[in-house]
């Protein structure tokens, strides 16, 4: 029973992407505002298979892969501009600025930032990656702003949550 658990742990731990298909869906972000530049830092961590299918969803593709180059760098950040945004008190999305992506073992991290212009007094936050792929698709958010922190999950119902910075 021991050398069973330890092949399994031993081929878990260095071959990774042999695993099958994980059997859970979810995402998580971190936010940080930099208050010298202003800016919200996010880093979106998903599942590179999720994300390789809505990609190819939203572009009629029968098939799509990611990999390491920037040539997909295009198709991540339209992907998302659309499911992930920052709306101002007026309803309106602030910019968005893609950093890059980079692709690790099964996961994916897409890196991008928003600047901050005033508080965000009245702001949403809109998360709906996979929201469209898998209807029990969870999306965590860490919000750090100013010595708070605020957590938000985010499903294929609730799309948007209001932030209680001022």
């Amino acid at each position: 029973m021991l050398l069973a658990l330890f092949c399994v742990y031993f081929f878990n731990i260095h071959f990774p992407l042999a695993l099958p298909a994980h059997d859970f869906h979810t995402s998580l972000a971190e936010v940080h505002y930099n208050q010298k530049t202003k800016y919200l830092e996010i880093s979106l961590r998903v599942f590179t298979d999720d994300l390789e299918k809505a990609i190819g969803q939203q572009n009629q593709l029968e098939s799509f892969y990611l990999d390491k180059s920037e040539r997909h760098n295009p198709l991540v950040e339209k992907y998302i501009r659309r499911t992930f945004y920052l709306l101002n008190a007026k309803n309106e999305p602030e910019p968005l600025t893609f950093v890059g992506k980079e692709l690790e073992a099964d996961v994916t991290w897409i890196y991008f930032e928003i600047p901050v212009r005033k508080s965000l007094k009245g702001f949403q936050l809109f998360n709906s990656v996979l929201t469209e792929v898998f209807d029990d698709q969870v999306n965590m958010v860490n919000f750090f702003y100013n010595q708070q922190r605020k957590t938000f999950l985010f499903n294929h119902r609730q799309h948007r949550h209001l932030l209680p910075f001022s």
